[in-house]
């Protein structure tokens, strides 16, 4: 897909060319496209920072309150078919094996893929004036479920329909096994379980291919519950160019802590829930070090946006995260500590 829109490496330049002018009224045409653009981009941006996950979305909805501009495209997606239901072509590893559409804005979809040995599906929920706006683009919010659950839970359990009813984003609700921990496991006695790989390799891309996204760092959030907390903290680490915000709702934000506990409960229940015997990491040191999130604070950078949310209980592990960050200066982040209606939130921000 070839967009219009200028991509991130025109951000210096144009603010360069704004700053140098001693006239606004002398830039060309193009720089005041550019110049509009980059609005754009901080506005969607702000539209993300405002709040990452259900919780936030109820809790924090003021700041939702700024809109997100679309842009036109070379290449659109393809349009709605005749039921209301976004048309989608195959691509990325991914071949569309089922499909379906409820309640108007929630779209289903089942695949056929490589990375898992069974066929995974994903929940992608519209704003309301989706198909209205035919070429207007939407941020983009990844949620994923906690442990034993399903890309069904938001939508069977949390009433995420009404929850962002109103909001300008498209928020998209994959499986990620009832034991999976958003890993590509070292070991898996029975088929394939790589739920990293299915996630960032084929699933971002395919939905950024077939809906009007934009498909760049300040149009994407990931958020997530339990486990799906510990994988969206991971994926915002790891994948670091991927997220502009990550929320994590009572997720382990360090694998190592307790004396290794967390990471001993990840492996026991992925062996028998999950890998048939296997195993996550198998002891390797270095992968469990890349996967967790309290070891590569440096990856979130200054700019991403982190909001943690735990029980009020000291031991929780975002505290630790949240001990860790105000003690790394090097990371240049900031804690405050927000507590409100039996949880404690954790902004962190950049001191930089």
């Amino acid at each position: 897909m070839v967009s219009r829109c200028q991509p991130a490496a025109f951000v210096p330049e144009v603010y360069g060319v704004y700053t140098n002018r001693t006239n606004p009224t002398e830039r060309s045409t193009d720089e005041r496209g550019l110049t509009v653009e980059i609005l754009n981009r901080l506005n969607r941006r702000m539209f993300l920072k405002g709040a990452g996950g259900t919780v936030a979305l109820s809790t924090l909805g003021a700041g939702f309150g700024l809109s997100a501009s679309g842009c036109a495209s070379d290449d659109d997606p393809p349009a709605a078919d005749e039921e209301g239901m976004q048309a989608v072509t195959n691509g990325f590893g991914l071949t569309v094996t089922d499909s379906g559409v409820f309640e108007g804005r929630m779209n289903y979809f089942r695949f056929a893929t490589n990375e898992i040995s069974w066929q995974p599906a994903v929940n992608v929920l519209l704003p309301e004036d989706y198909f209205q706006n035919p070429t207007r683009r939407y941020p983009v919010m990844y949620l994923l479920h906690g442990g034993l659950q399903d890309f069904r839970k938001f939508h069977a359990d949390d009433d995420i329909i009404n929850l962002t009813r109103g909001r300008k984003l498209i928020v998209v609700m994959p499986d990620g096994g009832g034991a999976g921990w958003y890993c590509n496991p070292k070991s898996c006695l029975f088929g394939k379980k790589n739920w990293e790989s299915f996630h960032i390799n084929q699933l971002v891309p395919w939905i950024d291919a077939n809906f009007r996204t934009y498909a760049e760092y300040d149009g994407r959030a990931v958020s997530g519950f339990s486990m799906g907390g510990f994988g969206a903290l991971k994926y915002a680490a790891k994948y670091y160019g991927h997220f502009c915000s990550v929320s994590a709702h009572s997720g382990p934000a360090s694998l190592r802590r307790d004396l290794g506990a967390v990471l001993l409960w990840a492996e026991i229940s992925a062996k028998f829930a999950e890998l048939n015997g296997g195993s996550l990491y198998g002891g390797d040191q270095g992968l469990i070090s890349m996967d967790n999130p309290v070891e590569r604070l440096d990856s979130f950078g200054y700019s991403k946006r982190i909001f943690l949310v735990a029980g009020l209980d000291a031991d929780s592990a975002s505290s630790v995260a949240c001990s860790r960050a105000k003690a790394s200066r090097t990371s240049g982040t900031s804690c405050r500590v927000v507590t409100s209606s039996g949880a404690r939130c954790f902004k962190l921000t950049s001191t930089a």
